[in-house]
């Protein structure tokens, strides 16, 4: 009886070592409106889709970019111990007239926010780097017209916004605001502009030669500048936010950082973010590592990394638990840190090779944050060797709304069976994690 059970055993395993296994598509049956989509996984052995033989990665992960018909397209995939049908439906996407007609009131109609941190953009589009600012609850506005699901904002006589109907609710009639009262004060950290209006209206703020601050729809409309560079001699803006407290707008200017030149990173406070956690894993890499694990063993030792060279560090996760991203974003600015690095790997949509796609990525929202975006990607390409995948402007969640200099790196594709090998190799986690600790220090030194 044992030796049955030896055997039994022993062909379970054989099976188990040498059977194929598919990551994505996540389902032997999915629709999906595009033209192409790939395959992600892994295998011991020789495999085959539709009798092509499939290029294996030295680890056995490997990835099959595939044109897809439109309807159903049936793909057989094969090794010597297992065989497995996948139907994929490729259904045309068709898109509603984007181009809805602009319609213009007769008498403008007052409107006031109701969500939190609402998009006021400069175009009549959901996403994208068009937006003016972020809204609070309560922030009275005028809208002269719609188009779609928008309304256009007046916000003087020659510039205008557009709002989500969604995000706003119609309200009594308006009158223009009243700036009552303005202060100014400094901590040892940052400069602060204090206004008192007699109601919120919307607002702009731009950093260009000085920080440039504008309340629309008030009497005599109001518009301040802060001499920033002039004030405190600093080649780089170290960040600044504004929102409003009840009726209260305060506008925060972050002051150069006192640099301790014997030790760059000592007292510099550094948020830390591991992307994704508890039920949403992120990308699936091909050997079935999740985002989620992948990144928080590259966050770890980035924390150890920092702390054994002065810094202060603030975890978003250090576990794997879900943190929602506005609550990544408070963390942040509740402890007032001076840079933010969101760490994240890459994965593409159906429509791209990822074969073809490798290497290292950051993202900004920010300008201020564009030059230490573009200094941590040259210290990560040429410390880790992956391919220099460009600095993109992009309006995450949680490179927005922080005091911080905020980036996101995507440190290599998961799902690109070269780079998933890198990613999962302990050796390189520890080496992208002292890449990101060297990238902040080479900023601050560059920057005094």
């Amino acid at each position: 009886m044992r030796k049955i059970w030896a055997v039994l055993i022993l062909l379970f395993l054989t099976s188990t070592a040498y059977g194929f296994e598919i990551v994505y598509p996540k389902s032997k049956n999915v629709t999906i409106a595009s033209p192409t989509t790939f395959f992600i996984g892994s295998s011991k052995e020789p495999v085959t889709i539709n009798g092509e033989n499939i290029k294996l990665h030295p680890t056995g992960g490997f990835a099959y970019f595939v044109k897809l018909k439109s309807g159903v397209n049936e793909f057989t995939v094969k090794s010597s111990q297992k065989t497995e049908i996948y139907k994929i439906t490729q259904k045309r996407n068709y898109y509603t007239n984007a181009n809805s007609m602009f319609i213009s009131y007769k008498t403008v109609k007052p409107l006031v926010v109701i969500t939190q941190n609402t998009p006021l953009r400069s175009t009549p589009v959901d996403g994208g780097i068009n937006r003016i600012s972020h809204l609070q609850k309560g922030i009275l506005l005028i809208a002269d017209g719609e188009k779609g699901n928008f309304f256009r904002v007046k916000l003087n006589d020659s510039k205008y916004g557009w709002i989500s109907k969604k995000n706003v609710s119609e309200t009594t009639a308006y009158t223009p605001a009243k700036v009552k009262k303005y202060s100014f004060s400094e901590t040892n950290s940052d400069y602060i502009l204090t206004f008192e209006l007699d109601k919120k209206v919307p607002f702009e703020i731009n950093a260009g030669n000085s920080i440039e601050l504008n309340f629309y729809n008030t009497e005599n409309e109001k518009h301040y500048s802060f001499p920033y560079y002039e004030k405190t001699g600093s080649k780089k803006l170290w960040g600044y936010n504004g929102d409003y407290n009840g009726n209260i707008f305060t506008l925060k200017i972050r002051k150069p950082p006192v640099i301790n030149r014997r030790k760059t990173l000592s007292g510099i406070t550094v948020a830390v973010d591991a992307g994704h956690g508890g039920a949403e894993k992120g990308a699936i890499g091909c050997l079935g590592d999740k985002e989620k694990d992948v990144v928080l063993k590259i966050a770890k030792y980035l924390e150890k990394e920092l702390k054994e060279r002065g810094a202060n560090v603030v975890m978003t996760r250090s576990d794997d638990v879900a943190v929602g991203l506005n609550e990544r974003v408070e963390i942040v600015n509740k402890n007032d840190s001076i840079f933010f690095v969101s760490i994240h790997n890459n994965a593409l949509p159906d429509t791209l090779n990822p074969n073809e796609h490798r290497g290292t990525s950051i993202y900004y929202y920010y300008n201020e944050s564009k030059p230490f975006a573009q200094a941590m990607l040259d210290t990560l390409t040429e410390e880790l060797g992956t391919k220099n995948d460009n600095l993109h402007q992009q309006s995450f969640v949680v490179v927005r709304n922080t005091l911080a200099l905020s980036i996101l790196i995507e440190i290599a594709y998961l799902i690109n069976p070269d780079d998933n090998a890198l990613l999962v190799s302990e050796e390189f986690q520890k080496k992208a994690a002292k890449a990101i600790a060297d990238g902040i220090e080479k900023y601050i030194q560059n920057s005094v």
